[in-house]
């Protein structure tokens, strides 16, 4: 018996032990994406409107970065605050912890260089060597061209610099050390030619996000099987619930019926001239997504992106779209 004991309590200790390395390895040698490149972006007008369009209207990075006026519908960049940061991510909204946007004007890069902005966009990483939880979807932005990134670095570069000190983002146990394994180096890829719709669809879709916002998720990672499929809830300020809509091909329940002209026109009427977002009526549905962003995309790009998701796999989800807050 005595020695069984001590066969136990040898066991006890080895997984003890080696949870304790594991969790020492994980807070002090990871992240390990390597060096930040030597890299110096060319600012040239072609350069910074590229990114403009990209930060604004594809990847969208502004809206996060940026406050939104939930007094309109689909909360759109309150006027001034471009690039500030400061925008929460926190429990109640189910993440594992406090998250903060940061400042991306000027004013909150400066000590960044051009290739520490690469890194942190496209791994995750900060100047300082910390991991960032994926909230920002760096994991999309390492597979885009860098040359794309690049102008997103040369127009972030350019935007009115602003004074707004953010606080330090932090994870909740277990998640203030997994987060430390999250981060993986880049896997740049090439923008396709937009004459092959379907592939440059493919990364125009990847850029944006849609999947993380249009795919159920568990446990805050998004269950891959139901891609595209919908019904992943926001909270909204208001405590009304918004849940996305299934954007697969299927004919009943996702956009299967939908032409390249309604889909396009869906997008393009939030910028159309003279369109005034509407304020937001308190019980009736509201969005979360930036269409006023998104709206401005070029009728092409969106085009590639609807040639895009009529080859992805249909499936069948009907979704509840809004649930009003309880009073």
């Amino acid at each position: 018996m005595k020695k069984l004991l001590k066969i136990v309590g040898y066991l006890l200790l080895f997984v003890i032990v080696a949870i304790g390395g594991l969790i020492l390895y994980a807070t002090t040698m990871l992240p390990n994406v390597g060096d930040a490149p030597e890299l110096k972006v060319e600012q040239t007008p072609e350069r910074v409107k590229r990114g403009d369009y990209l930060a604004n209207c594809v990847a969208s990075c502004m809206d996060c970065h940026s406050k939104r006026d939930w007094s309109k519908f689909s909360g759109p960049l309150t006027p001034g605050t471009l690039g500030m940061g400061g925008e929460t991510f926190d429990q109640k909204f189910g993440f594992p912890g406090a998250y903060y946007s940061r400042n991306i004007t000027p004013a909150g890069i400066a000590r960044y260089t051009d290739g520490e902005l690469y890194r942190v966009i496209t791994t995750g990483v900060t100047k300082e060597g910390r991991a960032m939880f994926p909230v920002m979807p760096y994991t999309h932005y390492a597979t885009m061209d860098p040359e794309d990134i690049y102008s997103i670095i040369a127009y972030l570069r350019t935007i009115p610099s602003i004074e707004n000190k953010v606080p330090e983002s932090v994870s909740d146990f277990p998640m203030n050390i997994i987060i430390n394994t999250i981060p993986s180096k880049a896997t740049p890829g090439k923008k396709p030619d937009p004459a092959d719709k379907v592939a440059y669809g493919a990364y125009l879709v990847n850029a944006a996000g849609c999947n993380e916002c249009h795919t159920p998720e568990k446990m805050g990672q998004i269950i891959k099987e139901l891609e595209f499929s919908g019904g992943r809830a926001f909270q909204m300020p208001d405590g009304s619930v918004v849940r996305t809509p299934n954007i697969t091909p299927d004919a009943q329940t996702g956009i299967g019926n939908w032409t390249e002209d309604m889909f396009v026109g869906r997008f393009r009427a939030f910028a159309a001239p003279g369109y005034t977002p509407q304020p937001a009526v308190p019980g009736a549905p509201v969005s979360f997504m930036p269409w006023t962003m998104y709206g401005n995309m070029t009728p092409e790009d969106l085009k590639a992106i609807y040639a895009y998701l009529r080859n992805v796999k249909p499936l069948t989800n009907k979704v509840q779209p809004f649930t009003p807050a309880a009073h």
